[in-house]
C-alpha cells in the first residue's frame, strides 16, 4: 500500500512523500505500506489531503474504550523537545533520529518485500522455498495484512504500558530479529520471522509518526509541516534504496544473504535510535493513560486464554500430520476480515451516537468498502506483479540488466515525482471551486486500480507461450497504480476525520486501515482457493480488473445518496 505499508498500500498501510499544498503536509500506504499510519489528534484540523498510509495512529487519554492507539494528546506541562541551540536543518535535533529510523526501518521491510514472494515460489534447488506461486502470494497478503492489524495493540501498548519511545525500540529490536531469521536456511526459521516483523513492525510503524509531532510546540508550530514532509522524505528514500541493494545482493548473490543485509539496516536504524533517543521530547516516553492493576490482570487472562485455544489447536493439528500453510494463512484471513465488521457493528449499535453520526457512519461504510477493494489489488504490487516481473518480464531495458526486484522501487519515485502535482491539481481546482468530491476522487482512485490490472491482463497475454514483455508494461501499470493511490489514500484519511462520531475521533483512523487488512486477507483466500492455474493469469488480472471498475462506477452513481447520508460533510 503506499509505504508502511502497502503498502502497502497497511495499508505499508499500506505511504507519502512531499510536501502537498496549502499546509504544505506529508502527502504518499502498505502501504503500504504500506508506509500507511494517522496524524495525531491535534493535527487533523489540518488538511488531511495531505496524508497517506504511512501516518501515525493516534489516540487520547480519555478514550479507554474500544481499540487504544498511541496518543499524541499528552499532558501539556511536559516540554515539546530537549534542546542545545542545535538543530537538524530548522528543526529540532530529534528530528534527525526518528528521519534515520524511519529510512533504515522502511529500507529493511521493503527490501525483505521486494524478495519475500519471489523467494518463496522459487524452486528449492534453486534455494528457494519452493512453494506453489498461489500459496506464496497467499502467505504475502496475509503477512501484510497482519501487520496493519497488529498496529492496533502496538498502540495500545505505547498508551497503556510502556510509552511511545520505548515501544519504538523494541518494536524495532523484534524487527531486526525477525529479518535475521529469515537469513537462516529453514522453512521454521522462516515463518518465525514473518511473525517477528509483522509485529515489530505493528509496534514501531504505530507510533513513531506520534513522536515527531511530539518535537513540536504543537498545532501551530510553524515548523511542524515541514518536519513531517522530511520525516516522509525518509520513508520514500528507505523505500526507493531497499530493492536496489538488498533486491541486487538477494537474486544476484545469495537469497539469505539477501535477508540478513536487510536485518543489518534495522540494526543501524535501531542503534542510532538509542544513541540519539537523548534528543527525542520527554512527552514521547509518557505513558498517557496507565492500566491500572485488575485491568491488567483481566487483559493477561484473555491473552493467554486465546494463545492456549491456538496452541492446542495447531498442535492438534501438526501432531497429527495434516498442518499446512494453509492452516495458518485460513484463520488469520477470517479474522482480518471479521474484525472490521464487529467494529464497525459495535460503533453503529453505540446508543452515545445521534442520528447524523449513524447516517455519516453509514455514508463511510462505502468508503471503507471501497478502499478494501482498492488495496486488495494494489498490494498485490509486491505479490503478483512481483512474480509477473521475475517470470515473464524481461530484464533488461537499452541495454541495461536489473533483476526483478528493482521495479518495486518505481512506486516511491513515482510518489515522489507525481505528489507536488497533485497537490498543484486540487489546489487549483480549489480556487476555481471546481475540487471533485470525495466520491468522486474514491470512484477515480478504484478506477485507475481496475485499469491498472486490465493493463496487466494486456501484459499477461503479451507473454503467453513463455514470451518475456518489455519492461515498460509494469512500468506502466505501477504509474497507473500510484496516481490511484494519491486520489484515493490521502482523501480516505481526510474523509474519516471527517465523518468520525465524536466518541470515536481517536480511533477512527486506526479503523481505516483495517480497510487494509480486510483487502488483503479476501486477496489471500482468494489465491488459496483459486491455485496456480489461475492466480496470476489472464483471467486473474481481467477479473479483478474489471471488479474494481464497476465498483467505481457504482461509488460514482451513488454519489448522490452518500452525500445525503453524509450530511454537511464534503
Amino acid at each position: 500500500m503506499g509505504i508502511f505499508g502497502n503498502n502497502c498500500a497497511y495499508m505499508d498501510i499500506l505511504r507519502i512523500g512531499l510536501a502537498i499544498a496549502g499546509n504544505s503536509a506529508a502527502l504518499g500506504s502498505k502501504g503500504a505500506a504500506r508506509r500507511r499510519q494517522a496524524l495525531p489528534s491535534e493535527y487533523h484540523s489540518r488538511s488531511a489531503v495531505n496524508r497517506t498510509r504511512d501516518l501515525e495512529w493516534s489516540g487520547t487519554r480519555k478514550n479507554r474504550q474500544g481499540i487504544s492507539m498511541a496518543s499524541s494528546t499528552l499532558e501539556s506541562e511536559v516540554r515539546p523537545s530537549p534542546t542545545d541551540g542545535r538543530t537538524f536543518l530548522g528543526h529540532p535535533r530529534g528530528l534527525a533520529t526518528l528521519f534515520m529510523t524511519e529510512t533504515w526501518e522502511r529500507f529493511s521491510f521493503y527490501g525483505m518485500r521486494a524478495l519475500l514472494v519471489v523467494y518463496m515460489s522459487t524452486k528449492a534447488a534453486e534455494g528457494g522455498l519452493g512453494m506453489q506461486v498461489a500459496t506464496a502470494t497467499a502467505v504475502y497478503s496475509v503477512y501484510n495484512a497482519m501487520v496493519y492489524l497488529l498496529a492496533l495493540p502496538g498502540g495500545w501498548i505505547a498508551d497503556r504500558l510502556l510509552g511511545a519511545r520505548r515501544t519504538v525500540a523494541l518494536g524495532g529490536g523484534i524487527i531486526m530479529v525477525g529479518h535475521f531469521l529469515l537469513a537462516v536456511p529453514s522453512s521454521a526459521a522462516f515463518f518465525g520471522g514473518l511473525v517477528f516483523i509483522a509485529v515489530g513492525s505493528g509496534l514501531l510503524k504505530a507510533n513513531i509518526s506520534t513522536m515527531v509531532g511530539h518535537l513540536y510546540d504543537g498545532p501551530n508550530d510553524p515548523r511542524r509541516d515541514g518536519g513531517f514532509t522530511i520525516f516522509y522524505m525518509g520513508i520514500n528514500l528507505g523505500a526507493f534504496l531497499a530493492p536496489l541493494v538488498i533486491g541486487t545482493v538477494g537474486q544476484k548473490v545469495n537469497w539469505h544473504l539477501g535477508f540478513a543485509l536487510a536485518g543489518v539496516g534495522m540494526a543501524l536504524g535501531l542503534i542510532q535510535y538509542l544513541v540519539g533517543s537523548r534528543h527525542l521530547s520527554p512527552r514521547s516516553s509518557v505513558v498517557t493513560a496507565p492500566i491500572g492493576a485488575a485491568e491488567r490482570r483481566a487483559v493477561l487472562r484473555k491473552a493467554g486464554l486465546w494463545l492456549a485455544v491456538a496452541a492446542v489447536f495447531y498442535g492438534v493439528v501438526a501432531g497429527t500430520g495434516h498442518f499446512t500453510v494453509s492452516w495458518a494463512i485460513w484463520p488469520l484471513s477470517l479474522a482480518g476480515i471479521a474484525v472490521p465488521v464487529l467494529v464497525f457493528a459495535r460503533i453503529r449499535r453505540d446508543p452515545d451516537l445521534t442520528g447524523e453520526e449513524r447516517s455519516r457512519m453509514s455514508g463511510y461504510l462505502w468508503f471503507f468498502a471501497a478502499a478494501a477493494v482498492f488495496w486488495m489489488i494494489y498490494d498485490q504490487s509486491g505479490s503478483t506483479l512481483s512474480v509477473f516481473a521475475e517470470r515473464n518480464t524481461a530484464g533488461t531495458l537499452f541495454g541495461f540488466s536489473f533483476p526483478s526486484s528493482w521495479f518495486q522501487s518505481l512506486n516511491p519515485l513515482y510518489i515522489m515525482a507525481l505528489a507536488p502535482v497533485f497537490a498543484w491539481l486540487w489546489n487549483a481546482a480549489a480556487q476555481r471551486r471546481r475540487n471533485p468530491s470525495t466520491t468522486s476522487k474514491f470512484a477515480f482512485g478504484l478506477l485507475m486500480i481496475g485499469v491498472s490490472f486490465l493493463v496487466m491482463m494486456l501484459a499477461m497475454a503479451a507473454a503467453s507461450g513463455g514470451a518475456k514483455v518489455t519492461p515498460l508494461w509494469l512500468a506502466v501499470v505501477y504509474l497507473i497504480q500510484t496516481t490511484g493511490e494519491l486520489t484515493l489514500s490521502p482523501v480516505g484519511l481526510s474523509v474519516t476525520t471527517k465523518l468520525a462520531p465524536a466518541k470515536y475521533a481517536s480511533q477512527m483512523m486506526g479503523i481505516w486501515f483495517l480497510a487494509v487488512t480486510a483487502g488483503d486477507c479476501v486477496a489471500a483466500l482468494a489465491q488459496l482457493l483459486l491455485g496456480d492455474s489461475v492466480v496470476g493469469s489472464t483471467w486473474y488480472f481481467a477479473v479483478q480488473g474489471l471488479l474494481a471498475v464497476a465498483a467505481g462506477v457504482g461509488l460514482f452513481s451513488a454519489r448522490g445518496r452518500i452525500g445525503r447520508l453524509m450530511g454537511d460533510v464534503r
